[in-house]
């Protein structure tokens, strides 16, 4: 039997604690890839911190209308191209994280955040070759209270 944190890889490079700096202050908008209603879920945790810290958090999730008073969407793609997304933060299992990273590509988010835990080397490299910005198995939350 094997759970998320056997099937999942270690990230294979992150940026310098600077740079984090530099995304965390530089973005506005963030769209959270999995977000939850539910207040037991990491998820639900980060995106009302995040939201009570200043950002904009779209939730991307298919089975819901509204997240925490934030209007949801069933995908990237269905996010109104006239918003700007600066950051994607993915809270899917890893079998999924590669076909989010794509679908962020194509969406033109300019950083792409695994959370703790998650880590798609091949996605993130493909991803840097297209000049986004990758961080892997780090919390949004954690690092922007730590910075």
């Amino acid at each position: 039997m094997t759970d998320q944190l056997n099937t999942c890889e270690m990230p294979d490079k992150n940026p310098p604690t600077e740079e984090i700096r530099q995304i965390l202050e530089n973005s506005k908008v963030i769209a959270m890839v999995g977000a939850s209603d539910k207040p037991d879920r990491d998820s639900f945790v980060v995106m009302r911190y995040l939201l009570q810290s200043g950002y904009r958090v779209i939730p991307v999730n298919p089975g819901k209308e509204e997240i925490l008073g934030e209007k949801c969407y069933p995908s990237l793609a269905a996010i109104p191209k006239d918003i700007e997304i600066d950051i994607v933060d993915i809270f899917r299992r890893p079998e999924f994280l590669a076909a989010v990273v794509d679908e962020a590509l194509e969406r033109g988010a300019k950083t792409i955040w695994m959370q703790l835990g998650l880590a798609h080397n091949a996605a993130a490299e493909k991803a840097r070759k297209q000049g986004c910005k990758v961080v892997m198995s780090k919390c949004l939350k954690i690092e922007h209270q730590r910075l």
